[in-house]
């Protein structure tokens, strides 16, 4: 199924017109795709839900939508091993796995990506002894440059899987994905207001005291949201009233607060004012529910995001370098700054590759004027501490600066010239952070 027509990202940020979208359902479908790609000599591009900020799914030629491409293969009552197809979006995982009495260990906090684009991106959750979303992964199916089909693991063609969990599209297309799953469980959410210093004076106890702790910061306001999530049995479920469930998720966190951010795009000089307001009513809560219902949260206000993987240990001073420049500036910044953790994993370009590290997330409105100053400011203070950013999160970094971030950098693109040496998966985007291909290195 084919048709010229055009696509956007969720934020509204990311474009592409006069494009080819063909939607395949099953393997065979996706490798005549790419064959017809090929033959018209367009690069192809998968896309899931549009959820990245960058410009990493953006077609310049054929987009691949897997939407159809979304069934359960597999579940494996035995091991707990789960096989979904790519397209298949984490919510829609999340029930079934339900379900089966079963969960991903970690979670983000939207649930709207597909399971390939979550993963090939880097997504992750929060909890210093877990990694990102991708160490969940057992098993891969890709569908090659060349149209053949390869299954790789940690014990099959390793060298592959080790790149391919956070693998940004550029090696093949996603067909199917093992996960290892575990025992539904129930986290235990407590939810309160703290001040700043407070919470960046015992960050590594919390961190390390909580199975998953997260913090946000209101720009030009000295308060916190803080979030602890401890692992509790099933028996401990007690979940908020669906009202207070509503009031807290919806209402609060997207009503009123869309309202807030659209009240400081008509004036910004009331944006300080109104972030003091929201930051002094914020209240607390304690329930406990199934984690994906706590993991995650709908998120209506659109906004753009800059999102940066720092070592852990540099957290405290570069939020309290970025606060300073905050308070200083005439910006005015409606979003709060969001705070996670994850423990170190051995995935080639996973932003938490070979270091426990800390992740500072930075939000404005599409077209906010004070985005540049204020991304930029963030872009410079990790910079300086070997910060790596998100991969669909926006940033201004190219190949040479992140072959400096990443000790493996080189392995990456060597398996991507090996597998893919005509760029075919190739766009605007990875032609800057992973260099050229090496057939268009060769005419150069």
């Amino acid at each position: 199924m084919a048709g010229d027509t055009g696509w956007s990202n969720w934020a509204g940020n990311q474009s592409a017109d006069g494009i080819t979208v063909t939607r395949p359902h099953g393997a065979d479908e996706i490798a005549r795709a790419i064959a017809d790609a090929r033959r018209s000599g367009r690069r192809i591009r998968p896309i899931g839900s549009g959820h990245s900020f960058t410009g990493i799914g953006r077609p310049d030629g054929v987009q691949l939508r897997l939407d159809r491409h979304a069934d359960l293969v597999h579940f494996d009552a035995a091991t707990g091993q789960v096989t979904v197809q790519a397209g298949m979006p984490l919510h829609r995982l999340n029930v079934l796995l339900q379900h089966a009495g079963r969960a991903l260990t970690n979670l983000g906090d939207i649930d709207v990506q597909t399971v390939a684009g979550a993963f090939s991106t880097g997504t992750h959750g929060t909890g210093a002894r877990f990694g990102g979303l991708a160490t969940q992964i057992r098993g891969l199916s890709l569908v090659l440059a060349d149209g053949s089909v390869l299954d790789c693991s940690a014990t099959s063609h390793a060298d592959v899987f080790r790149s391919a969990r956070v693998g940004l599209g550029a090696l093949g297309v996603i067909s199917t994905v093992t996960l290892q799953t575990e025992p539904a469980f129930v986290l235990h959410a407590e939810e309160g207001t703290a001040e700043l210093a407070d919470v960046l004076a015992s960050f590594d106890e919390l961190a390390d005291g909580t199975d998953h702790f997260e913090f946000y910061w209101f720009p030009h306001t000295t308060r916190t949201l803080t979030k602890r999530n401890m692992r509790v049995s099933l028996e401990v479920l007690d979940p908020l009233p669906r009202w207070r469930s509503w009031l807290g998720d919806e209402f609060l966190s997207n009503t009123v607060f869309g309202g807030v951010v659209a009240a400081g795009r008509r004036a910004p000089r009331l944006v300080r004012p109104l972030s003091q307001l929201t930051a002094r009513a914020l209240g607390s809560r304690s329930y406990s529910d199934l984690s994906h219902r706590v993991f995650t949260s709908p998120r209506r206000v659109r906004f753009v995001e800059m999102e940066y993987a720092i070592p852990r240990a540099s957290l405290v001073p570069v939020l309290s370098e970025l606060r300073r420049t905050v308070d200083a500036s005439r910006w005015n910044i409606a979003f709060p700054v969001e705070v996670r953790v994850a423990a170190a994993d051995d995935i080639t370009l996973s932003t938490a590759s070979g270091r426990d590290s800390a992740y500072l997330a930075v939000h404005v409105p599409l077209g906010a004027p004070d985005q540049e100053a204020y991304f930029g400011t963030l872009e410079r203070l990790a910079g300086e501490v070997g910060g790596r950013p998100h991969w669909g999160k926006l940033h201004g970094l190219d190949a040479t600066i992140l072959r400096a971030r990443y000790p493996r950098f080189d392995e990456f693109v060597a398996l991507r010239d090996r597998l893919d040496p005509d760029g075919l998966f190739a766009n605007e985007y990875l032609d800057r952070v992973l260099g050229p291909p090496v057939a268009a290195r060769s005419v150069a």
